[in-house]
């Protein structure tokens, strides 16, 4: 059987490509598909100890069988809009999106305030000017775009059904950043101050370990794809593929 294989982030730069069609045997699982990269690079075993699987879009396990015409991605830890743009893809639900142009923070604040909030949180990554001990010049994101989109909804979900919240805005922008601009915008609207602070702090928290978004570094002498946090155990498929432990 064949199935579609992506690679993002630093697994990219190994592999020398983005995505390929791989043919694999009738009942093979993840792990299988696994083990076959470890063996064609050796330089992705250390790499692929930290990885998480996703089947379609969806987190998948090491035991997961595959299936003919299957898109499997492989994804290392990741890092850690408003608009109506041809380049957004927009979520329905809440103000949820992955952009590609400047995010209009004071906007997203204007349009979320309403008289009956008693507060609103605001968090905003920025784009620092340093990293590692040496001046950045500037960044770089990409994502697996269908999947992240549809993890920040989930996210957006998740935090109403936590949090005594009114509305949620996660805006995360893909492309080259320069010092200075907004890379990520989280705003939570709620009757208190309580839970719209708590709800704030946990999706920005949770993005960073489980929304395949990936951040790549640019300095004077060269670049590098920032470590990602870990992620969550329930999540990380990569340890019971290799035998490995995860950073």
């Amino acid at each position: 059987m064949q199935v579609r294989v992506l690679f993002f982030g630093v697994l990219k730069d190994i592999v020398g490509r983005s995505s390929e069609a791989l043919t694999l045997p009738d009942q093979a699982t993840a792990r299988d598909l696994i083990e076959h990269y470890e063996q064609r690079f050796s330089r992705l075993k250390d790499a692929l100890s930290s990885v998480a699987i996703s089947i379609n879009q969806q987190y998948a396990q090491a035991g997961d069988r595959l299936r003919a015409g299957d898109e499997v991605a492989l994804l290392p830890p990741v890092s850690g809009g408003t608009t109506s743009q041809p380049n957004n893809r927009r979520a329905s639900a809440d103000r949820v999106a992955i952009v590609h142009e400047k995010i209009d923070s004071r906007s997203v604040l204007a349009e979320i305030r309403r008289a009956d909030d008693g507060a609103v949180v605001a968090f905003e990554g920025i784009v620092r000017n340093h990293s590692r001990g040496r001046r950045t010049l500037f960044l770089e994101y990409e994502a697996y775009e269908p999947m992240a989109l549809k993890e920040l909804e989930s996210l957006a979900i998740q935090a109403r059904s936590q949090f005594p919240i009114r509305e949620i805005a996660i805006l995360h922008r893909l492309g080259r950043l320069e010092i200075g601009e907004t890379s990520v915008f989280i705003v939570v609207a709620s009757a208190h101050r309580s839970g719209a602070f708590a709800a704030c702090r946990w999706l920005i928290d949770t993005l960073k370990r489980t929304v395949p978004i990936w951040k790549k570094e640019h300095f004077e002498d060269g670049a590098v794809w920032a470590d990602g946090e870990a992620f969550p155990d329930e999540i990380s498929s990569g340890p019971s593929c290799t035998g490995g432990a995860s950073d």
